[in-house]
């Protein structure tokens, strides 16, 4: 340090301090940057069904990157208290528009008002959030859902030559946490249930699938056996999750495959299809709703109103909403997924079932 000077050292000093200050600040500036996010997605869980982080995520994604939209998008997993927390962090990191696939009512609700509390948005992605304050509802035609499944397994009684006053259909539909489920139940009844007032078919036992879990379904359409002795001749299960739980306990039963419905158009679904152990499933082009959910986030974000097309009660409060159409699928016309690109023939025509295969 000799010959240094006082008055050196201490211009030195000041230039690292300079140095670390703009430093400091390019990494807040960065920080800045990154937390900047202007749309928040929280998908529910990856037991329901297949889609959210298959097809929803990958979508939204890409609508919103074309369209130079920042999102966030989470998947809860499940937790009610995970997707909370999830939706603190988007507002914490600037969110002003929330698309929220409902886990539970109470939550969902809470989770919205969030967000509408500090001038915020809300969309409602594909469940209906009860009691909400939600500016638009995205999602496919639950009604008729549930009538495209009813007829579709009705429709395969008659073919089969078991559409009789005796024969019982059991109904497994979805959890009651899910207003969807209720939605496509009422589809069901709109078909099946002047069916069993005409006493043209029986009505066998009926059941909600808690978390629409697979493990849960398999439980209780097991019981369902038993209670009628293997009786049961048509099922109506909401989604191909619930289908694929009556096909294994069919199997492991050494039961016939009966008259089955599904929704979602999966791999296994289709699987299940094409090897005659379901009837058909619900196709529902994720894409459709993607699509028209990042076109409303980026709507309200520029204080425009989404496409509507119609609405739906939402208590006694008439919620904007966009009903999208879905299509019936079966061994006839499955090759129809391949073709949009929906599912891949590699996906589906994989070992045991690649004889099936067209």
């Amino acid at each position: 340090m000799k010959g240094f000077g006082r008055k050196g050292l201490i211009l030195v000093l000041g230039v690292a301090i300079a140095a670390l200050a703009v430093s400091a600040g390019a990494v807040a500036s960065t920080k800045k940057k990154t937390a900047n996010v202007q749309v928040c997605v929280l998908l529910p869980d990856t037991q329901s069904s297949v889609r959210w982080q298959q097809f929803d995520k990958p979508l939204l994604t890409a609508a919103f990157k074309k369209a130079g939209v920042s999102a966030l998008i989470t998947n809860a997993l499940g937790s009610a208290t995970t997707q909370k927390s999830q939706a603190q962090t988007c507002l914490a990191d600037g969110a002003t528009v929330v698309i929220e696939t409902a886990l539970d009512p109470g939550s969902a609700a809470s989770i919205e008002k969030l967000f509408t509390s500090k001038g915020g948005k809300a969309i409602d992605y594909d469940r209906q959030v009860v009691g909400g304050t939600a500016s638009v509802y995205d999602t496919f035609d639950g009604k008729l859902v549930g009538k495209a499944q009813a007829k579709g397994v009705v429709d395969a009684m008659k073919a089969k030559h078991t559409y009789k006053k005796s024969s019982k259909v059991a109904e497994l539909w979805g959890s009651q946490t899910d207003q969807n489920a209720f939605w496509f139940k009422s589809g069901n009844d709109a078909v099946l249930n002047p069916l069993f007032k005409k006493h043209k078919l029986a009505k066998g036992p009926q059941k909600f699938v808690p978390d629409w879990d697979a493990n849960n379904a398999a439980t209780i359409y097991k019981s369902m056996l038993s209670k009628t002795n293997n009786k049961i001749k048509a099922v109506i299960a909401a989604n191909d999750n619930i289908a694929g739980a009556v096909v294994a306990d069919e199997k492991a039963a050494h039961l016939k495959p009966v008259p089955l419905s599904g929704q979602d158009a999966t791999a296994q679904g289709i699987q299940n299809i094409i090897s005659g152990y379901q009837t058909g499933t619900v196709y529902k082009k994720v894409s459709l709703e993607a699509n028209a959910a990042a076109a409303a986030a980026i709507a309200l974000l520029n204080h425009k109103k989404p496409k509507t097309n119609g609405f739906r009660l939402n208590g006694k409060k008439k919620e904007p909403t966009l009903t999208l159409k879905v299509q019936w699928i079966t061994k006839k016309n499955y090759t129809t997924l391949f073709k949009q690109k929906w599912l891949s023939k590699s996906e589906v025509c994989v070992g045991q079932f690649a004889k099936y295969c067209k």
